[in-house]
């Protein structure tokens, strides 16, 4: 059954691609434009899942290049944003976000099995998603005269990734949940920062951004729903326990409310990330 299932290897063809596999490849890449390219080129399509492969974690992951140079973020410099450097240092911290995105997803393929092939297929889906914002951003930057590399940045995406790399229900509410779902409250704000210095290129790509985003946190709270209600769990409540066991951030509004629903949160997660009865 589990090969008939498996929709995605070609007949005739026993050497069909792991993407499970073809994931961990590709997230030890240093190369963060040649990890993004290569993820967008692969045809998933003709790759097996290969659900039941348990795979060990070698030396290097993530691949990552020699700069940025990661710092602590109150080590990080504030830049107006009306100069070019400052203008060029948002840019990058957005590039540098969409970079660690690529890691999370391709790291949540091939390091938890046992899993429904869609839930495969669908973090698959959302490396390719994050791979174009790296690549919309990193040649914005470089049409404002700077590279990816160029400032420094911190690595708190990452940070929650290990933390969370035995559990896949903390990884599901505390990554795409928490510090993903951060991005759908703050890029209104970017974007009027944007537009306010006359960049409307880099606005239009946060608009597409957002519009992704929405999904990938919908990808995340359609999964950990799923295993918690496989696990009888609570979501609410087991959300708050994982959030204090790995000492999450505590989310700061103002909150994206609209963009929050049609990722998937209920009202009564809301209310509870607002501290109010109801959300508003």
């Amino acid at each position: 059954m589990p090969a008939l299932a498996d929709a995605t290897r070609s007949v005739g063809s026993p050497a069909a691609k792991s993407l499970r596999q073809e994931a961990l490849r590709l997230l030890l890449l240093p190369d963060t434009h040649h990890k993004a390219s290569a993820v967008r080129a692969l045809d998933a399509a003709r790759c097996a899942v290969d659900a039941p492969a348990c795979l060990t974690q070698p030396e290097g992951v993530p691949g990552r290049p020699e700069l940025p140079q990661l710092v602590q973020p109150g080590a990080l410099k504030h830049r107006a944003v009306g100069t070019a450097e400052g203008h060029a240092s948002l840019i990058h911290a957005l590039t540098h976000i969409e970079a660690n995105a690529i890691n999370l997803a391709l790291d949540i393929v091939w390091r938890f099995a046992d899993m429904p092939q869609a839930f495969y297929r669908d973090w698959w889906q959302v490396a390719v998603e994050e791979a174009l914002h790296f690549e919309l951003l990193q040649a914005h930057l470089q049409s404002l005269g700077f590279a990816y590399g160029d400032f420094p940045a911190h690595d708190g995406l990452w940070e929650m990734a290990e933390r969370t790399r035995h559990d896949l229900l903390a990884r599901l509410a505390l990554v795409p949940r928490t510090l993903e779902a951060r991005g759908l409250d703050a890029t209104p704000a970017i974007r009027t920062k944007l537009v306010s210095i006359g960049d409307k290129s880099g606005a239009a790509i946060l608009d597409i951004i957002l519009r992704d985003e929405i999904g990938h946190v919908a990808t995340g709270n359609r999964w950990y729903a799923s295993l918690c209600q496989q696990r009888g769990l609570d979501p609410v409540s087991t959300y708050a326990e994982l959030a204090h066991q790995h000492a999450a951030p505590v989310p700061k509004g103002p909150f994206n409310l609209s963009a929050r629903r049609a990722a998937g949160f209920s009202d009564t997660e809301l209310a509870a990330l607002c501290g109010t009865p109801q959300a508003a």
